[in-house]
């Protein structure tokens, strides 16, 4: 059973009497239907309906654990605060340094199974702290074969949609509870069918460029390369124009490496092929 530590991952802990109403009030994830032992993707959205975090949420006794990147932890710690107000909550970091991940026969285990891989059928658990030494690079990799992306490395905060990161798809985004921040937007783009930039695998014959580099099709821009590991990546791109570009056997270029798209399996998504959505 692989177990990975990710150094690069930090934990806050929201508590109190009125824990579960503050974060089903302000997130993205349905916090009232998340059952024990589960881990969900979730974020904070600015008002327009973009990414502001991106975490993992799980119950844990009479409190909830936020696990987020690192770098986030205390810019979340100070939103979440402000947000509070008079609301009988407690936020605080924990001191757990890391995030080991574990999968495979053993993957629930001692930690919070992550709904995201376990819609592509793979038992993978989070735990904080450090208990085990494999490489990141089996997790990154684990993740890129099923779709699965993490702010900094796929997509920059306040740029992406939760769609974009199939968060309606992953249960980190709900359409069933009430208002919280951004949910109008969200709400509209879900019910117009108006999301055209998903997360797809990318694939070559030989090394991807680095992170950061242009997809493109007949020289237009279909979307952005994320996490690469060797012939393998993540990419964020226009789905609709990624579809017309492979209806007409036009091919689709990371640089000038030439690369194959897929949408993750569980995601159910298909590609688009009308030239006329391509031009929208």
């Amino acid at each position: 059973m692989p177990a990975v530590f990710l150094n690069d991952r930090s934990l806050l802990s929201v508590g109190g009497a009125d824990a579960q109403s503050f974060l089903q009030n302000l997130i993205t994830t349905d916090i009232v239907s998340l059952a024990p032992g589960e881990a969900r993707p979730g974020a904070l959205l600015t008002p327009q309906g973009k990414i502001l975090f991106d975490f993992m949420v799980w119950q844990d006794g009479d409190c909830y654990t936020i696990e987020t990147d690192a770098g986030q932890r205390d810019g979340l710690l100070k939103r979440l605060t402000m947000y509070r107000l008079r609301a009988a909550v407690t936020l605080a970091p924990l001191d757990d340094s890391g995030v080991t991940v574990c999968w495979g026969e053993d993957g629930e285990t001692g930690g919070a199974r992550d709904s995201r891989f376990t819609k592509a059928g793979v038992l993978l658990s989070r735990r904080a702290g450090r208990h085990g030494d494999d490489s990141p690079s089996l997790y990154h990799a684990l993740r890129i074969r099923h779709g699965v992306v993490t702010s900094g490395s796929d997509f920059a905060l306040q740029d992406a949609f939760p769609h974009d990161v199939l968060m309606d798809l992953n249960d980190g985004l709900s359409f069933k509870k009430g208002c919280y921040v951004g949910q109008e937007v969200v709400s509209r783009m879900q019910h117009r069918g108006t999301a055209r930039r998903r997360v797809v695998t990318v694939s070559a014959a030989t090394a991807l460029p680095q992170a950061g580099t242009e997809i493109t099709a007949a020289g237009k821009p279909v979307g952005t390369l994320g996490s690469v590991e060797g012939g393998s990546g993540l990419a964020i791109v226009r789905i609709d124009r990624a579809g017309a570009a492979m209806a007409e056997n036009t091919p689709l270029m990371a640089g000038e490496t030439p690369v194959f798209l897929a949408l993750p399996q569980w995601s159910g998504l298909a590609f688009p092929t009308s030239t006329d959505e391509a031009s929208a």
